[in-house]
């Protein structure tokens, strides 16, 4: 381990560990992340067009945040989606199609109501679109989601069910859709006339969770620093291993010199020489 050589690869192992051990300070320092991320409020109600642009999808600072806006429902229009927990509850929602009225008349899938089970939303639907006002302009408060991702369904489900909230969907089976379908949907809060209109239907109120805080550890970083570290040991590790090696080696090529030389050094055995001589 002292001759020059080796000498000259521990410290090439060394700086191999040092960069591996650099690599792995790195990923620890982009994995916790050391000062408070700025907090959006989510609780503040603010207007629509203030959180949302149709121009765009629904952007992380504008995911469940609670928003006012005036709009009136479309009759016909109600779908079912199921299967919806509430309260973990399996049931399923009354999801409605409301007009916005601010900045423009856009479209905007609305979560009303929870009912126990999919025909339960079924038969609530005509009592809730025959409910006094439905139809009117109506200022509305409620939670502003981010579209939910495709169920490819079962051989055995409806084709038509809705198992997903996907407002893209909802603009294929409403009518007279006409204008701009906003990417995101409303989770309806109790507000203003709301429980009349739900207490019309049957229904409860779906509940409106906010979003949770953003962690402040990224586990994946974390195992990849724990792998340049497990990469640091190995690179010292290695250079030992071929060190001693090369040192196995050289002494066992010394011992067969030796003997060897003892060997020649002895002259001939005679009665080994008339052992090998012999047939087998």
């Amino acid at each position: 381990m002292r001759r020059p050589l080796w000498i000259l690869a521990l410290l090439l192992a060394l700086a191999v560990a040092g960069g591996f051990a650099w690599l792995g300070q790195w990923q620890m320092s982009i994995a916790v992340r050391s000062d408070d991320p700025e907090l959006v409020d989510t609780e503040t109600p603010r207007t629509l067009s203030e959180v949302s642009d149709l121009a765009k999808g629904v952007t992380e600072d504008a995911a469940g945040v609670v928003v006012d806006l005036s709009g009136e429902f479309v009759p016909g229009d109600s779908r079912v989606v199921a299967p919806r927990q509430n309260d973990g509850t399996n049931g399923a929602w009354v999801v409605g199609h409301l007009v916005t009225e601010d900045p423009e008349r856009a479209h905007l899938a609305v979560a009303i109501g929870w009912a126990p089970s999919p025909e339960a939303a079924e038969a609530a639907i005509p009592q809730l679109e025959a409910a006094a006002g439905f139809a009117a302009p109506r200022e509305l408060e409620g939670r502003y989601m981010p579209p939910e991702g495709p169920q490819v369904p079962k051989p055995s489900d409806d084709p038509q069910a809705m198992p997903t909230m996907i407002p893209a969907h909802f603009a294929n089976v409403w009518a007279d859709v006409d204008a701009p379908v906003y990417s995101g949907y409303l989770v309806l809060h109790e507000t203003a006339d709301v429980p009349e209109l739900l207490a019309a239907a049957d229904l409860d109120v779906v509940d409106s969770v906010p979003p949770l805080p953003a962690e402040k550890v990224n586990w994946l970083n974390v195992f990849y620093a724990i792998e340049w570290v497990v990469f640091a040991g190995f690179a010292v590790f290695f250079w030992f291993r071929l060190t001693r090696d090369a040192w196995e080696k050289e002494h066992e090529l010394k011992a067969l010199r030796e003997a060897a030389e003892q060997e020649a050094a002895a002259g001939p055995d005679p009665e080994r020489d008339l052992a090998d001589s012999r047939p087998e």
